[in-house]
């Protein structure tokens, strides 16, 4: 089937903000007790309070902070690097050639409007998505093909019909189940050997058009 729109994944997609997220968990575990020297303490992909049981369990760690206060813990440290974060290489050049080609544009994120908001505010990236889907708006996060699913339904399009580029394993697994192709943003050779399970894995998206020459005639 032709392709119809493309699916993005936001934090560590279009973002290069992979290291903030690390340093942002570290600076919460070191608040509760835990250095942690781990460049990626967290899963990538899942969302934020969604890894803290698995933080909590993996250090023996003992608070009276709920998920939700751990959660916002997290997002305020990632916030004070946000003028440090930078849109991903050749992410604006690719998006106009998917407009140049009328290809819709979509954001999944298992991320939350609230920091999307902020996001948006100071890259200027609203503009270039045509439907935006958040966390908040769903059940189950990713490996859940949910996102994906309420994401096509919004855009008016069969799942066959949509491509996602994502940089995490939980998101590849959950656009695949959601009958979609999926290209992989592999941010290091650790990276990319959990993105195996992707149609394609590219450095960045000047190197994107090489995996649509077969997802796709009209790119």
């Amino acid at each position: 089937m032709s392709l119809k729109a493309v699916i993005f994944d936001l934090n560590g997609t279009v973002l290069s903000d992979e290291d903030e997220y690390g340093a942002a968990f570290r600076m919460v575990l070191a608040k509760l007790g835990k250095k942690v020297d781990k460049r990626f303490p967290h899963i990538r992909g899942i969302g934020v309070k969604e890894n803290w049981p698995r933080l909590l369990a993996k250090y023996h760690i003992k608070t009276n902070m709920s998920l939700e206060e751990l959660e916002q813990a997290t997002q305020e440290a990632y916030l004070t690097m946000l003028s440090k974060i930078q849109i991903r290489k050749g992410f604006r050049r690719f998006i106009s050639r998917l407009r140049q080609r009328d290809i819709k544009t979509a954001l999944a994120t298992s991320n939350s409007y609230f920091i999307v908001e902020k996001i948006f505010d100071e890259l200027g990236l609203g503009k270039y998505f045509d439907v935006i889907t958040t966390n908040d708006e769903i059940a189950f996060n990713k490996p859940s093909p949910e996102i994906f699913l309420t994401t096509a339904d919004r855009l008016g399009l069969d799942p066959s019909y949509c491509t996602v580029i994502e940089d995490s394993e939980a998101g590849i697994e959950a656009a695949k189940s959601a009958g979609m192709r999926t290209i992989g943003i592999a941010t290091d050779p650790e990276n990319k050997k959990k993105l195996s399970g992707a149609d394609f894995v590219v450095g960045n998206f000047d190197q994107v058009r090489l995996g649509f020459e077969n997802l796709s005639s009209r790119i």
